[in-house]
C-alpha cells in the first residue's frame, strides 16, 4: 500500500511511499529536519526507509493532513519536530487524545457533502482550534502513535529515540480497505459586490479592527486560485489600530487566542537571530540582516530629530527576495513618524493571512512600535497596516465566522464631527460642527440639495451617520412642507 495524498502534494515531501511512519516538522523547514536526519544516520532510502513522509503543520493545514492520515492508514507513527510557534503540536496530539467537542452556534452553516451528511463546527479539546466534525478519532482503524522529538533549535533533537522506536517497530497489516475518504466541507456563505481595492477599517483596539477584517474577507473577498489553493482576497486594505494595546485576557480567549502566544510572538519578532531550520524572520531582517539594527536606527534619528521623516525600514532584499523559490519576508516596510506628540507606526505586508497571521503580526508591531518608543521617549500611537493581498482560506470560514460573531448594533462618534439641523425661515439650516465650534453651515430647501453640499465636501465619513443625516434631512424637508416644527432626533 502506497502513500497516495489527497491534500498538499506539492508541500509534502515524501520519502518512501511504502513507509509507515510520517515526520510532521510544523514550522521548520522539510529540507533542514530531513538533513538533521540524514546526519543522524536515520535510513531515508527510498526503498527501505520507515519514513512515507515529511510535512508541516502550521495551524491551518490540520484538517487536510487528517484527512490524508484516514486514506493512507498505513501512516500509523508520527513523529513530532521543529518549531511549535502556533500550537499545532497541541491540537494535533489533543485531536487524538481527546476528541472534539460540539460548538454550539448558529453562526457557521455548512453545505452538506452529500446527501444526508450533516455537518457542524466542533473545537479541538482543551484547544482554541475550530474545525469541522466530519474528522473523528474513532474514524480511523488505528490511532496513529504520536512522538515528541523537541525543537528543531536544540542540538539533539530526538533521532536516537526515533532509532530505538524502530528496533521493536511492528505496524499492523493493512490494504486498500482500509482507506477513507472524507470530503473537506465547503460554509455556506453569499459575496457581495464592492471596489475590492477600496476598504478602510478604523477601530480602537486590535480584537475591534481584527474582527471588522475578516468580516470585510467574508462579505467582499474576491475568490482567486492561487498555487496553494483558493482563496478570498481583497486589495491594499488599510487597518487603523488607534489605541494598540494587549487586551485582556478574557478578550483574547473570546476569539481563540492564547495570550501567552502573543507573549512569544512579541519577544521573537524583537530577536535579531535566525534559526538554522529558518530561511527568513521579521526580527533577523530588522536587526541584522542589512548589516544594520534597523531599529536602532530608527530610534537614533528620532532622538536627534524628533520630525524625522526617514525613519523608514525595507525589510524586502530586492536582489535575493525576487528569485529564491521560498523563504521570503511578508512584511515588508515600517515607517517610523512622530505625529500629534505619540509615535506612530506604518507597516506594509505584501500577502497577508487574515485569519492566522493578521492578528499575531499587529502584536508583533506593537512590540516594536514600544521598543523604539521608550528609546525616543514618545507615547506610542495608532498603528497602521497596509495589506496588499489580504487573503482568507474559504476552508477557514467557519473559524472566521466564529471570531466575528454577531455584529452588534453600534454608533461610532465621526472623527468628522456632527450636524446640528433646524428649520427657519423656510430653510433647512445644516450646522457642520466639530467640539461645538461650527465649522459651515448648508442652507437649503430640499433634502436633496442638501446631500449634494454635504457629500460635495465630503464631511461625512461614518455611513451610520450618513444614514442618520438622511434621515434628519427628510424629516426636515416633511415639516418645512407641511408646516410643522422639525425636531432633530
Amino acid at each position: 500500500m502506497e502513500f497516495e495524498p489527497l491534500h498538499f502534494v506539492d508541500r509534502l515531501t515524501v520519502i518512501n511511499p511504502r513507509g509507515t511512519i510520517g515526520v510532521v516538522t510544523l514550522w521548520s523547514k522539510p529540507d533542514y529536519v530531513i538533513e538533521r536526519f540524514r546526519q543522524a544516520g536515520v535510513d531515508l532510502d527510498p526503498a527501505t526507509s520507515p519514513i512515507a513522509v515529511f510535512g508541516t503543520l502550521y495551524g491551518n493545514g490540520l484538517r487536510e493532513m487528517l484527512r490524508n492520515l484516514l486514506y493512507n492508514p498505513q501512516i500509523q507513527a508520527l513523529f513530532i519536530c521543529g518549531n511549535n510557534r502556533s500550537g499545532s503540536r497541541e491540537e494535533l496530539q489533543n485531536f487524538f487524545e481527546l476528541g472534539l467537542e460540539p460548538v454550539g452556534t448558529s453562526l457557521v452553516q455548512y453545505r452538506p457533502p452529500s446527501l444526508g451528511i450533516l455537518v457542524a463546527p466542533a473545537r479541538i479539546c482543551k484547544t482554541r482550534r475550530i474545525i469541522d466534525d466530519l474528522v473523528k478519532p474513532e474514524l480511523f482503524s488505528t490511532i496513529p502513535e504520536l512522538i515528541w522529538l523537541g525543537d528543531t533549535n536544540e542540538e539533539q533533537i530526538g533521532t536516537d529515540s526515533f532509532k530505538r522506536f524502530l528496533v521493536t517497530w511492528k505496524p499492523n497489516s493493512i490494504n486498500e480497505l482500509n482507506r477513507r475518504q472524507v470530503p473537506l466541507p465547503e460554509v455556506e456563505v453569499q459575496y457581495f459586490p464592492s471596489n475590492p481595492r477600496g476598504h478602510v477599517v478604523v477601530r480602537d483596539t486590535p480584537i475591534e479592527a481584527w474582527k471588522e477584517v475578516l468580516y470585510l474577507l467574508t462579505r467582499f473577498g474576491r475568490r482567486v486560485t492561487l498555487k496553494k489553493g483558493d482563496r478570498l482576497e481583497l486589495q491594499h486594505v488599510k487597518v487603523v489600530v488607534e489605541q494598540p494595546e494587549f487586551e485582556a485576557e478574557k478578550e483574547l480567549h473570546e476569539v481563540n487566542i492564547a495570550p501567552e502566544k502573543l507573549r512569544r510572538y512579541q519577544e521573537d519578532i524583537l530577536r535579531g537571530e535566525l534559526r538554522p531550520d529558518e530561511t527568513y524572520n521579521y526580527g533577523h531582517r530588522l536587526r541584522a540582516y542589512f548589516g544594520l539594527d534597523t531599529l536602532e536606527a530608527c530610534a537614533e534619528r528620532l532622538k536627534k530629530d524628533p520630525e524625522d521623516r526617514k525613519s523608514y525600514v525595507a525589510l524586502w532584499d530586492t536582489a535575493r527576495d525576487l528569485t529564491v523559490k521560498e523563504g521570503r519576508p511578508c512584511l515588508v516596510s515600517l515607517f517610523f513618524r512622530r505625529f500629534e506628540g505619540k509615535l506612530t507606526l506604518s507597516a506594509t505586508f505584501r500577502t497577508h493571512n487574515a485569519m492566522d497571521a493578521w492578528l499575531l503580526n499587529v502584536y508583533g508591531l506593537m512590540a516594536i512600535q514600544a521598543w523604539v518608543a521608550d528609546r525616543v521617549g514618545l507615547p506610542p500611537g495608532a498603528i497602521v497596516v497596509i495589506s496588499h493581498s489580504l487573503g482568507l482560506d474559504p476552508k477557514e470560514l467557519d473559524r472566521a465566522l466564529m471570531i466575528i460573531g454577531k455584529r452588534p448594533f453600534k454608533v461610532n462618534l465621526d472623527p468628522m464631527g456632527y450636524f446640528r439641523v433646524t428649520v427657519d425661515d423656510g430653510d433647512i439650516i445644516v450646522e457642520h460642527r466639530f467640539e461645538d465650534v461650527t465649522l459651515r453651515e448648508y442652507r437649503g430647501r430640499t433634502a436633496a440639495s442638501l446631500q449634494h453640499q454635504i457629500a460635495r465636501d465630503v464631511a461625512v465619513s461614518d455611513l451610520n451617520h450618513a444614514i442618520y443625516l438622511g434621515r434628519q434631512l427628510a424629516k426636515a424637508e416633511m415639516a418645512l412642507k407641511g408646516g410643522r416644527e422639525f425636531v432633530q432626533d
